[in-house]
């Protein structure tokens, strides 16, 4: 017994030793890449990554500026005059969403014989349906652990203004580029709350709700099912929609970030062309998985805060009215307080009560926007995993080349260095 307490400590130690010298041998290799980094490979990667970077420090200077004009209480003319850069923009992404959809549609089911778009379409449903009936049981499952509506009506006092609109907004939206219309949207919605403090309390505890139910769905279950049916790394995949996630969180808006969506996924994660215009326009009108899981947990919170006990049908009638709801939603910004109403009504609760929440609605419907984009995205990414026999042998019967493309290569957001590597000649090519 001794000698075998002895050797414990001894392979414990060993164990130790091996740790040490493993993370001493990677830091010293990643010192050896950083101290090998070249100006021009930096000055590459800042290109190639330029429109994500930029947008990213939009957010953030949005964010900054927003807060530094709120002690100034700018009027409402003055808010919207500062909001125009951000309107232009909404204006004209939204010019460009009906004709992409449509030729989209027209070019992803042309491009398809009937048997491989019917079988695309079948899991694509599958795939919206799951994906949005999780969202709503999470959504719930969230409400009814953490009781955000536990308390006083009395808190919610103050009642939300609707301003009238002069001729100089409609002349505005006749005039209505990314990452400063991105900038100027998001300093403009921070200017326009009346009440910081208003997060405080119920309010609070529902918004914490909210963004915790919308982290797990998007961390956690989108990524096991694309990790589940693909093989494949989720966050590799993920990596490449950033620049799709941060204008959805922009511009709260699913359909105006169509187009940004189509270059993530086409240019950075490879998805076959046929694929991203047969689901994405699908995808971007019928499915909305954060919008389920909020209008769900909303109408519940609503219940909380009514001291209205629910039993376990009229959750049911809840969770299938959200689902329905949801896809009947619009991709537009906060469409899904206009959808709540069927909610409300189906469970008898009163649709006066959505006022409540509209002090954060603004900021909770860009977080579920980015969750609707990323689980269009990740849809496609299933969708053409499925079918891609189906895309094969559509490639042979129409004698298309698209067979003989070079193998898929992850996307790399960091370091362009293995470009530069291939770029290498060979030891044939040198003796040349």
């Amino acid at each position: 017994m001794t000698q075998s307490n002895g050797e414990n400590p001894q392979r414990s130690r060993s164990g130790l030793h091996q740790i040490r010298a493993g993370i001493q041998s990677r830091s010293l290799l990643a010192k050896k890449r950083v101290e090998n980094i070249k100006k021009d490979e930096v000055k590459g990667f800042f290109m190639k990554n330029a429109f994500v970077i930029l947008t990213i420090i939009a957010v953030i200077t949005g964010i900054i500026l927003g807060f530094s004009l709120r002690p100034y209480k700018l009027s409402y003319r003055e808010v919207k005059y500062f909001s125009f850069p951000g309107e232009l923009l909404m204006r004209m992404l939204q010019m460009l969403v009906l004709p992409l959809l449509v030729s989209s549609l027209i070019t992803g089911i042309a491009s398809l014989d009937r048997r491989a778009s019917g079988r695309m379409g079948v899991r694509a449903v599958i795939y919206y349906t799951t994906t949005t009936v999780i969202a709503v049981f999470i959504g719930i499952v969230m409400v009814l652990i953490i009781h955000p509506g536990k308390g006083s009506k009395d808190e919610f006092t103050k009642q939300q203004q609707i301003e009238q609109v002069s001729p100089a907004d409609a002349f505005l939206d006749l005039i209505r580029y990314a990452p400063v219309g991105i900038l100027f949207l998001i300093a403009g919605k921070i200017v326009e709350m009346d009440d910081i403090s208003a997060m405080g309390g119920q309010l609070g505890m529902y918004t914490v709700t909210v963004i915790s139910g919308l982290l797990i769905h998007a961390i956690i279950v989108l990524p096991t099912l694309y990790f589940i049916i693909t093989r494949k790394n989720p966050f590799l995949f993920i990596a490449g929609l950033l620049q799709a996630l941060v204008t959805a969180l922009g511009t709260s808006s699913s359909s105006a970030t169509l187009p940004i969506t189509f270059k993530c996924l086409e240019e950075n994660n490879k998805v076959d062309k046929r694929v991203t215009r047969f689901v994405l326009p699908v995808g971007a009108t019928i499915n909305m998985d954060g919008t389920a899981l909020y209008e769900a947990l909303a109408a519940i919170f609503i219940a909380q805060v009514n001291d209205y006990d629910l039993n376990f049908g009229q959750i049911l009638t809840i969770s299938i009215t959200a689902t329905a709801a949801s896809i009947g939603a619009a991709g537009i910004p906060q469409a899904g307080l206009v959808t709540m109403i069927i909610v409300l009504t189906s469970v008898g609760l009163p649709t006066d009560d959505i006022s409540l929440i509209i002090a954060v609605d603004w900021f909770l419907d860009r977080l579920r926007t980015t969750t609707n984009v990323l689980g269009d995205s990740i849809g496609a990414g299933i969708v053409e995993h499925l079918s891609r026999h189906e895309l094969r042998v559509n490639d042979l019967e129409l004698g298309n080349q698209t067979v003989d493309q070079p193998e898929k290569k992850p996307y790399h957001l960091i370091s362009p260095e293995n470009e530069y590597e291939n770029e290498k000649p060979t030891p044939d090519d040198t003796k040349m």
